[in-house]
């Protein structure tokens, strides 16, 4: 569960001010605001990691720090809340593991896949191991046929998120959070199979 502070005591110097501040350029407000929200961060690369196979490719740390220096990069960000300011973490964290992915496997000129665990979180089935590759493609596929679908899967699988706060991310209701989740998993399971058997 994600140790979120409540923006609402804080007043306008409080996340939320700091988050319209760096989306309007201020350097320092993102300075100001890592250290509010790096414990957050580091827990979303813990999460994930886990699921990670033996042999991992990054540690949690290098994970959260390789966020925060493409927020430093990142211009023209914009992020209207709390929220949304993770789930821009969940899409980095993403194409963090996917990127050290591919170097691993280009080094190695095609040997050792990285591989996570599809564990009953994701497929509601015993663990599996899938390479972190393969998962963002069968996600990409997912998003051309149904975006919000796959904004799901990223923000509960890559991000951590729980269903509560996945819907206040996307702004839907808990139900249809669920729904989503439940068709999501079934569509990667096949979409995965099908790519490993041919």
């Amino acid at each position: 569960m994600l140790c979120y502070i409540d923006m609402t005591t804080r007043g306008p110097e409080g996340i939320s001010g700091l988050l319209v501040a760096w989306s309007k350029g201020d350097e320092e407000a993102l300075n100001e605001l890592m250290p509010l929200v790096y414990a957050d961060l580091r827990g979303i690369a813990r999460r994930q990691l886990r699921r990670q196979s033996a042999g991992q490719i990054v540690s949690s740390g290098t994970l959260a720090h390789e966020a925060y220096l493409k927020l430093v990069h990142g211009r023209g960000i914009r992020c209207q809340n709390r929220a949304h300011f993770f789930a821009l973490c969940s899409q980095m964290i993403r194409q963090i593991l996917v990127d050290h992915a591919r170097k691993r496997n280009y080094a190695k000129r095609g040997g050792g896949q990285v591989e996570v665990a599809l564990d009953e979180a994701l497929l509601g089935t015993r663990a599996r191991g899938v390479e972190v590759e393969a998962l963002d493609e069968a996600l990409t596929s997912l998003a051309k046929i149904d975006a919000r679908k796959a904004r799901v899967v990223e923000l509960r699988f890559f991000g951590g998120l729980s269903v509560e706060e996945t819907a206040e991310v996307l702004e839907i209701s808990e139900e249809t959070i669920t729904r989503d989740w439940r068709m999501a998993k079934i569509w990667l399971f096949r979409e995965l199979a099908a790519k490993a058997g041919g």
